[in-house]
């Protein structure tokens, strides 16, 4: 995938804008210094302060969408694969020792001029150079030695390939379990009809989470301490 890149100061969401755009080119790509009504998973606000971050969304037009509930999970891998030492919790926020680092938002909207109908976004936040939070870190915090620029060259380098790897129906739930966190903790899941606590089992073909051998689908995840 060639990213169509565009480089913003400052936006309200790069996932809005790119969600609401009249007309959206197949692999656009909205790199922002900052934010200023950024949100997360579950309509969370996300803290996005100018200059500190790796602001990207990415825009797509597929030709099929029946595998969409795996694009987070091959966002994700393109998160650890730009930044190896990051662990993912399911779906996709990135960890570094029980810390966020980053956070995945993918939202699909209608779009008639769309193989399939619809218009994909992929969103990355990544904390660069200050932890917004005391239960976040960043890279700068971690010594690694990377820019928001070269982070963003990097994401945008592993996205490329985890997106085209999505769009080809590659099966990447094995790579995804190696890196993800959650597979083998005890969690509590705030899901659609109620909170469940258990064990995470495995994550399924469909990206899904196995708890206690039911699946889940959406959801926010809190990994607790063993019993």
């Amino acid at each position: 995938m060639k990213w169509l890149k565009e480089y913003v100061d400052l936006c309200a969401s790069t996932n809005a804008e790119l969600l609401e755009r009249e007309t959206l080119k197949d692999g656009a790509a909205l790199i922002a210094r900052g934010q200023t009504g950024a949100r997360g998973r579950l309509g969370r606000q996300w803290a996005s302060p100018a200059g500190t971050q790796a602001i990207i969304s990415v825009g797509l037009l597929p030709q099929d969408v029946s595998r969409f509930g795996l694009l987070p999970l091959a966002a994700g891998l393109a998160l650890t694969d730009a930044l190896p030492g990051v662990g993912l919790k399911w779906p996709n926020d990135g960890l570094v020792e029980g810390k966020k680092i980053a956070g995945i938002l993918c939202e699909a909207a209608a779009d008639a001029a769309s193989p399939c109908g619809m218009r994909v976004v992929i969103g990355m936040g990544i904390n660069v150079t200050d932890a917004p939070l005391d239960t976040a870190t960043c890279v700068q915090h971690l010594g690694w030695g990377l820019s928001v620029e070269e982070v963003v060259h990097r994401v945008l380098g592993a996205l490329s390939v985890r997106v085209e790897q999505w769009a080809a129906g590659r099966d990447i739930v094995q790579e995804y379990s190696q890196v993800c966190t959650s597979v083998g903790q005890r969690v509590r899941l705030q899901a659609p009809g109620g909170d469940v606590v258990g064990k995470v089992d495995r994550i399924s073909s469909d990206g899904s989470l196995i708890i206690a051998g039911k699946s889940y689908s959406a959801g926010d995840v809190t990994h607790l301490r063993p019993a």
